[in-house]
């Protein structure tokens, strides 16, 4: 999937939202340490951004050359362009990312639906210290605006995008809640999540535009010759997010649902 990403890379940082920093708290408050950590997907480095606050060391990788070229440089980051993860040997992962047993956290922010999981899930079991290594994995989903503006946008994310989606995506619309994750709870709860977040971010009509634009799904449709968002959807969009006369400037609240668990000594 990083090829769908690589056009609209600058998209990307401008339109997505950042992530709470509850939600970091609460992972970090479940690893043995905080020393060394790796974001798998990081994109643009929305998430290393705040695990650099955390953990002594991080290294982000991606698929993507060009998400990576938007990524903020940070002293204690160590960005690294590799395969998809899933596709890496552990002598590759060992090479590029760090050795056996030696990860504090692993995180994967809005891309562990992209990823075989079964050959990932392989490599984080053998690159977590042991036991308690944490891999925490996390999805947002479809915005929330107000109730005109929803009701426009969801019709649109039915009929016009749905058709568009990779299948993966069916794991994001259900909260992460399919997906297969075998690891142990984390200490004082007795699951795996999802836990749930909200991540906010000021948007005006033209900025929720180019959040549409960043997506996967849209992607694929202009690839296809398909401009989803036609006079008559952009016409639909105005008069809803003006209905009220409120504000040009709307906060869009992103559901955020959290996957965490931990290796066991083996």
């Amino acid at each position: 999937m990083a090829e769908l990403f690589v056009k609209q890379a600058k998209q990307y940082v401008d339109s997505r939202p950042s992530y709470p920093p509850q939600l970091f708290q609460f992972i970090a408050s479940n690893t043995p340490s905080h020393h060394l950590a790796w974001d798998v997907g990081t994109g643009n480095g929305q998430a290393a951004q705040s695990l650099s606050g955390i953990y002594k060391n991080l290294i982000a990788t991606d698929a993507s050359e060009n998400q990576l070229q938007f990524a903020a440089k940070l002293p204690n980051v160590r960005y690294q362009h590799t395969p998809s993860p899933s596709t890496m040997s552990l002598a590759e992962l060992a090479e590029k990312v760090a050795p056996e047993s030696s990860l504090d956290l692993v995180t994967v922010a809005q891309a562990l639906h992209w990823f075989d999981l079964p050959t990932f899930y392989q490599q984080v079991k053998w690159v977590l210290k042991k036991p308690r290594g944490v891999i925490a994995a996390w999805c947002y989903n479809w915005p929330r605006i107000s109730d005109a503006v929803n009701s426009v946008s969801d019709q649109f994310y039915a009929v016009d995008l749905m058709p568009h989606w990779d299948p993966a995506r069916r794991l994001v619309e259900n909260d992460y809640r399919d997906i297969d994750f075998p690891f142990e709870p984390v200490d004082g709860v007795d699951h795996t999540g999802p836990f749930e977040f909200v991540s906010e971010k000021v948007m005006d009509l033209e900025d929720f535009f180019t959040y549409i634009r960043s997506g996967s799904a849209y992607q694929t449709a202009k690839e296809k010759g398909v401009e989803l968002l036609g006079d008559d959807v952009v016409e639909k969009f105005m008069q809803a997010w003006n209905e009220d006369g409120c504000c040009s400037q709307r906060v869009a609240k992103f559901p955020v649902y959290l996957r965490i668990g931990r290796v066991g000594d083996a």
